[in-house]
């Protein structure tokens, strides 16, 4: 059997992104309350090494990652902590809310054999 390592699409998040914007109301902005962080895959021999970019994420408090079988799943939520200035302008790119990648590891894996660390707002 092949290894394989393949970023799996989150159809679910995909959906509520259809139907958020299907019956959102009429706004001069609409902003997306969910955010899918970039993600980097590859194999280093026979381990599997997934990284994400979550700045400003606090991991500890934050995030959850969990191995169900062949399937690596990191979830979790970047807070808005925002202020805006007394002349009510805002500007804001950088999105926030939850989150929900999974990766396939092509074969089952224990839970007790994932680690992981973050350094400099990567997992």
């Amino acid at each position: 059997m092949r290894n394989s390592l393949y970023l799996q699409r989150d159809p679910f998040r995909e959906f509520e992104s259809i139907i958020r914007q299907a019956f959102a109301p009429l706004a001069v902005e609409q902003v997306d309350t969910s955010f899918s962080p970039a993600a980097e895959a590859h194999r280093d021999g026979d381990d599997a090494v997934i990284r994400l970019e979550l700045p400003g994420v606090d991991v500890a408090k934050d995030v959850t990652v969990e191995v169900l079988a062949r399937e690596l799943v990191i979830s979790g939520e970047r807070r808005d902590e925002r202020t805006e200035d007394t002349e009510g302008r805002h500007l804001q790119e950088i999105r926030y809310g939850s989150f929900r990648r999974s990766f396939g590891l092509g074969r089952p894996v224990s839970p007790e054999s994932v680690t992981a660390t973050y350094d400099a707002g990567v997992l």
